[in-house]
């Protein structure tokens, strides 16, 4: 079996904040006990309301910040305290795509220069060997010669977010977090940039892990879906048993308030009140005060993950909505 490009093992990310004069500072717990794989030429969708931990997530994944416990390992190397020498390596192991292509670009920069940019900080390579992979690189997203030499505001979105994919893998990565990349763009252009960066997957062998609230766009580039709520993993597997047959709630409720993604005449869930404040969670299960089918044992049990039905799911009830599903 081959090694995962990034494997996480019970990945938790605490924040402390400051609640103002004269009372004490708070323990926010934006990520808490996640764990998964994603191997090269795959992708793992995380999807979830805001402030769910996805982009908390993709900042542990993408070395910005360390988690406060669990591992994590990039290309078979320990991630939380890289070996000596390994640091910078790994560091170029996984880059980031922004969700926003009009900020993610320096204005001042030609495109040029903003694709070579990392081969000078991280390489060796001579200004011409520099030139030439920029290009080759511009040429593999689609974008044309003569854009070498111009600015970002002389493009439309859909080019500046290949610009970005360009910039991101102008190192040779081996995985791409891809942060919400496409909910800035058109619908048009959207399945644009969405078939190029299946494409790309393909031709060279890239992990994705894939940040969206978008379910429709989840089904079309995703192998495997995690579902996240209030920092917890609380439902993940493959995308055919999740979409065919989701067994948590709050998946459901996701589900069905997608019609494109809709299975035939799904349940509709109505999801009543907001999501609870990380500082204050809820003693049992994090979806209990917005559950439809809440009882007494989950308001003061917190359900463990379990293996069913071929994914990872936690709900005390899952086995019925199972034979509900048959």
């Amino acid at each position: 079996m081959s090694t995962p490009v990034v494997a996480a093992r019970d990945l938790t990310q605490i924040y402390t904040v400051n609640r103002g004069f004269l009372r004490p500072p708070a323990k926010l717990q934006a990520v808490t006990g996640v764990s998964f794989d994603v191997e090269a030429g795959k992708t793992l969708a995380i999807v979830g309301e805001s402030g769910c931990g996805k982009s908390t997530l993709a900042r542990m994944v993408t070395l910005i910040e360390k988690p406060a416990s669990g591992a994590l390992t990039l290309d078979g190397l320990d991630a939380v305290a890289p070996p000596s020498g390994e640091a910078k390596r790994l560091r170029r192991t996984v880059q980031l795509v922004f969700q926003n292509p009009y900020g993610s670009l320096n204005p001042r920069k030609k495109i040029g220069t903003i694709l070579e940019e990392p081969l000078v900080i991280n390489t060796t390579l001579t200004k011409v060997e520099r030139t030439e992979q920029a290009r080759a690189m511009m040429a593999k997203v689609g974008l044309r010669p003569e854009h070498y030499s111009r600015y970002p505001h002389m493009f439309s979105g859909g080019q500046r977010q290949r610009i970005a994919i360009a910039r991101a893998l102008i190192l040779s990565p081996k995985l791409l977090v891809a942060d919400e990349p496409v909910s800035a763009l058109d619908v048009s252009i959207q399945a644009q940039v969405l078939n190029l960066l299946a494409d790309l997957q393909d031709e060279l062998r890239l992990a994705y892990l894939f940040i969206s609230h978008d379910l429709s766009v989840v089904r079309h580039i995703a192998h495997d879906v995690m579902v996240m709520y209030l920092g917890h993993a609380i439902e993940q597997g493959p995308k055919e048993a999740i979409f065919a047959r989701p067994l948590h709630p709050y998946t459901q409720a996701l589900l069905a308030s997608t019609p494109s993604v809709a299975a035939g005449k799904r349940k509709r869930i109505v999801l009543r009140g907001e999501l609870p404040s990380p500082l204050d969670p809820p003693k049992g299960c994090v979806f209990s005060t917005r559950c439809p089918y809440v009882t007494e044992r989950c308001r003061v049990e917190r359900p463990a993950k379990r293996l069913l039905d071929g994914r990872l799911v936690a709900c005390h009830y899952a086995e019925r909505f199972l034979a509900e599903a048959a």
